[in-house]
């Protein structure tokens, strides 16, 4: 998650070319269709896997090492940045994902996102899952936002390995300089012109899910996508909250600001948890969500794993519901 506007470098204007690679489409055209059944009737809807929290944290484990690998970060520009996206985008084409990267400039230095297609479902009504893939400089980004990036990933690796064909299109999204002011992001949202914006059902953004000292917060912008979290955490016992600490501040903003329905989950940054909720959801009250937030700690021994597996879950849960 960025820095608020105060706290932060302003970037540079996102100046870019969207470059093809081998086996991808442009990002906002329409995939290939899927196979049509046999009597032409919809899919019947099917209930979302479980995602394999050993499968999130072996993401999270690969992307520590690119950062230890590499100055210690996955930052925007760094060497760690690009080696985290050949890592996804890896895993994606081996999938049976079309991938796409899209190259932008910011703060003078080449930034990528990466988009990922599967393959049918109606592409006038596309259901998107994103998450930033960038880190800070002063440390790895494990919760702030491998977190997100590794449940986003396997959620997407869950869809290939069932096969599934929900009615909507499905689309992933890796985005670059989040942590420069939202730049990958916007410069997607801006590339679709008003037709591909159009296209896209919802948005559903995850920033921090791992947090060590959780909190469970819920993006209160679309009330659909809302409510099918609520849902999905009621259904756990779990009683959410809607998010504040963030608002504005992640990769749904410029979708929201263009006009597509926004949702998403959040654990937690430098706000500190009240009494009220460390009664409701445990952890330490008086502490930040995460004492390592934007820091050199920001570890895999930064992430609590209850809250990734729930979190991961409900992504899955929320992705197949809302592309029935």
């Amino acid at each position: 998650m960025k820095l608020p506007r105060s706290g932060r470098a302003l970037a540079a204007g996102a100046v870019a070319v969207a470059t093809l690679i081998t086996g991808g489409s442009m990002a906002g055209a329409a995939p290939a269709a899927g196979p049509a059944s046999a009597t032409g009737a919809a899919p019947a809807a099917v209930a979302a896997p479980d995602i394999p929290i050993a499968n999130v944290k072996a993401h999270l484990t690969q992307l520590q090492s690119i950062a230890t690998a590499n100055g210690g970060n996955r930052a925007h520009g760094r060497p760690g940045y690009q080696a985290s996206l050949n890592y996804v985008k890896a895993k994606l084409d081996a999938a049976g994902f079309t991938t796409t990267v899209q190259r932008f400039t910011a703060s003078g230095r080449t930034g990528y996102n990466l988009i990922a297609d599967w393959p049918g479902g109606d592409a006038n009504q596309i259901v998107m899952a994103g998450s930033h893939l960038d880190s800070v400089s002063s440390g790895p980004g494990i919760n702030d936002n491998a977190s997100g990036s590794a449940a986003v990933l396997e959620t997407a690796l869950a869809v290939a390995r069932s096969g599934h064909q929900p009615t909507k299109h499905l689309r992933f999204a890796w985005w670059g300089a989040e942590e420069l002011g939202l730049v990958g992001s916007r410069y997607y949202v801006n590339s679709l012109g008003s037709t591909g914006r159009a296209k896209i059902s919802g948005y559903l953004n995850f920033d921090m899910i791992g947090s060590p000292n959780p909190g469970y917060f819920v993006y209160d912008d679309d009330p659909t996508i809302e409510q099918t979290f609520k849902d999905y955490f009621a259904g756990l016992g779990i009683s959410t909250e809607i998010e504040t600490e963030g608002d504005g501040r992640s990769d749904h903003a410029p979708f929201k600001n263009a006009g597509v329905p926004v949702g998403g989950l959040f654990s937690g940054a430098d706000y500190r948890k009240t009494s009220a909720q460390a009664a409701k959801w445990g952890g330490t009250a008086g502490q930040p969500f995460d004492r390592c937030y934007h820091s050199s700690c920001d570890t895999t021994a930064n992430i609590n794993d209850t809250a990734l597996n729930r979190n991961s879950d409900a992504i899955a849960y929320a992705m197949w519901e809302l592309s029935q």
